[in-house]
This record gives C-alpha cells, structure tokens and sequence, in this order.
C-alpha cells in the first residue's frame, strides 16, 4: 500500500482538499453543537452573553459557505470506488446516512437564519459581510425555528455517531480501508 497524497480525489482515494474539508466540517458541527448547548445556559450577566450567540451564527454561515464548496468540490471531482469489502447493505447504509447529514446541515442552517433574524436584523459574519433578515415577523418565529433547530442538531449528531461508529467498525472489525482513506492514505 502506498500514500499517494494528492489535492484531488482519485478512483482509489480521497484527497486532500476532500479530506480536510471533511474534518473541518467535522470539527465545526460538533463544536456549533456544544457552543449552541452553552450558550442557550447563559444569562444576561454572563461576559459571553452576546459574544457566543455572534460566534455560534458566523461559524454557522461559514460551515454553510464551506458545505456549499464541498458539495461543488464533489460533484466535480472523481469520486473514490467503492470498497469489494461492504456489502450492499453496507453501501446503501453509507449513502443514506451521507444524504441525511447533508440535509439536516441545510435544515439546520435555515432553522438558524430563522432564529436570528426572526426581529429582522441580519446576521453580522465576523465583521466581514452581513447576511440579511428576508424572512421575519412570523408569530413565534425565533420559538419554533429554535425548537426546530435544537431537534434537527440532536438528530445530526446521531447520525455523526452513527457515520463514526461505521467507520471504526470497518477499521477495527473489518480492517478494511474505509478509515484510512478519509484521512487521505490509500
């Protein structure tokens, strides 16, 4: 087995710009899920009061931003070849589960972008451009997108466990390659 490291994704691998995309977006998802948790436990009298709901919905936009390049990066890129290893089970498992994850992303985000703007100020993203309120006034907005918002979340980090336990299963009982290829080594 060799390491081939390149930018692209290959017939046998990831790459690298795949690979990184993945774990940041990895990392994001899990950190805006414990940030969201904290932050909603804060009071008025707490220093990150402001600072973490501001932080939790410019890392929102920018994994939005990011997931969009992902996606582009996807479809036009080779995709690797499925492993002899899985089963038919395995594969239709592993594209549902994908499917899922993209979706609830782009639920979540969207029960976001109704929270925050549900009083019809648009979303400052790290000083660097703003997003604005196009959706607002609804009776109970800011409640149900956050009802909404917080079931979506708790689902997708289900299904992230879900990905994850599937991957170490594949690592640890199948010793196959599934693992090692999200992290660019094939």
């Amino acid at each position: 087995m060799r390491n081939n490291v390149s930018w692209r994704n290959s017939s046998k691998g990831w790459g690298l710009v795949s690979v990184l995309i993945h774990w940041v977006s990895a990392l994001v998802v899990i950190g805006l899920f414990v940030l969201g948790l904290w932050m909603v436990e804060l009071t008025y009298y707490d220093e990150w009061y402001r600072a973490a709901p501001d932080l939790h919905k410019s890392t929102g936009v920018m994994l939005l931003l990011l997931t969009l390049v992902r996606i582009i990066w996807k479809k036009t890129n080779t995709l690797p070849e499925q492993l002899n290893t899985h089963s038919d089970l395995e594969k239709k498992s592993a594209s549902i589960v994908h499917r899922l994850m993209y979706i609830l992303l782009f639920l979540i985000m969207f029960s976001g972008y109704l929270i925050s703007t549900a009083d019809g100020r648009s979303i400052d993203v790290f000083g660097m451009f703003s997003l604005p309120a196009t959706i607002y006034d609804i009776d109970n907005q800011e409640d149900i997108a956050g009802l909404i918002h917080l079931v979506l979340a708790i689902s997708l980090i289900v299904l992230v466990v879900v990905h994850a336990a599937g991957a170490l299963k594949h690592h640890i009982l199948d010793k196959d390659l599934t693992l090692k290829r999200m992290f660019g080594i094939h």
